[in-house]
């Protein structure tokens, strides 16, 4: 993963020799980008997913396609399992990560904000939730509550029976509604308090910035060690206003522009037309309550083009 596991890859596909290869490569492409979706999610990084693919690719072009029933299901697994052993190995290694660790961001095409659940399941306040499950729990609750994958289908990606993946599935459930965001924010009401936020921060207002920001508002940054960003999460509208009244110090090199990440509206700050951060919130009650600031540079490819995600 590196420090911010931001590095970019592709898919190797081989060229169609026969009708065998053509069959395979048109089923890989197909599923491609639900694939790379159900990775990102047990991930949480864009860099792995990739990585996830890849691996899915290698073992799909070996498998003796004739015994397979259900294309779309066969592949879920296969990439269910490969992320299953990443995921597991990214959790050691996040354990020396420097300061907060936040989910690799992702610019969004528009129809991923149209799909309302998936839009909130991949939201960075979900994600972050989703960190919180055991590794086996995340690839459940994902699977079922996210595609609505059958529990049998399930029970053979992760390797536990259909008895056992329904307590499971049950569990994380409950885990995740205790803890993720209890309101549902319109994208609209999102997008006018990141307005009211970027006014106010790109002019120095600090009354303004205690206007929209929740008294208990928390802001965790995320430089991997790579750049300057809080070790700590900041805690309470006073001390949120005075970092985001900062921003304006920048001049006229600096830009804070809307943007659609992970399927809402966030903000991209960029110096000299170079991103330095994206910011994204979680709303409630009208107020932001959290601010997720990825730095990052190794975290930040995926912001430079529109990536598509499926269910």
């Amino acid at each position: 993963m590196g420090k911010g596991s931001g590095r970019t890859g592709g898919t190797a596909e081989p060229l169609a020799r026969d009708g065998r290869t053509d069959r395979a490569t048109e089923a890989f492409v197909a599923h491609r980008k639900l694939l790379f979706t159900v990775a990102y999610e047990m991930l949480g990084s864009a860099a792995d997913a990739e990585d996830v693919l890849q691996e899915t690719w290698l073992r799909w072009a070996g498998v003796a396609l004739d015994t397979v029933r259900d294309e779309r299901a066969y592949l879920v697994r296969i990439a269910t399992r490969q992320a299953l052993g990443r995921l597991r190995t990214l959790r050691r290694r996040k354990e020396s990560y420097v300061g907060p660790w936040l989910p690799e961001p992702l610019l969004t095409t528009p129809d991923v904000a149209e799909d309302v659940e998936l839009a909130d399941s991949v939201s960075m306040a979900v994600l972050l939730v989703l960190e919180t499950l055991a590794s086996t729990e995340r690839a459940v609750f994902v699977l079922r509550e996210v595609f609505a994958v059958d529990y049998d289908e399930i029970a053979e990606a992760v390797d536990k029976s259909p008895a056992a993946v329904r307590q499971i599935a049950h569990r994380a459930r409950v885990h995740v509604a205790a803890r993720r965001p209890r309101a549902v924010v319109s994208a609209d009401e999102t997008r006018e308090a990141l307005a009211a936020f970027q006014r106010a921060a790109e002019t120095g207002e600090v009354q303004g910035l205690l206007d929209i920001l929740a008294p208990d508002v928390v802001l965790l940054g995320d430089g991997g060690g790579v750049v300057q960003a809080v070790q700590v999460p900041v805690i309470g509208a006073g001390r949120v206003a005075e970092l985001a009244a900062g921003l304006g110090r920048f001049g006229t090199a600096a830009s804070l522009q809307p943007a659609q990440v992970n399927g809402h509206p966030a903000l991209v700050f960029r110096i000299d037309g170079r991103i330095d951060t994206v910011l994204a919130a979680r709303l409630d009650g009208g107020r932001i309550t959290g601010l997720y600031a990825v730095r990052n540079p190794e975290k930040l490819s995926r912001v430079e083009r529109a990536t598509s995600l499926r269910r």
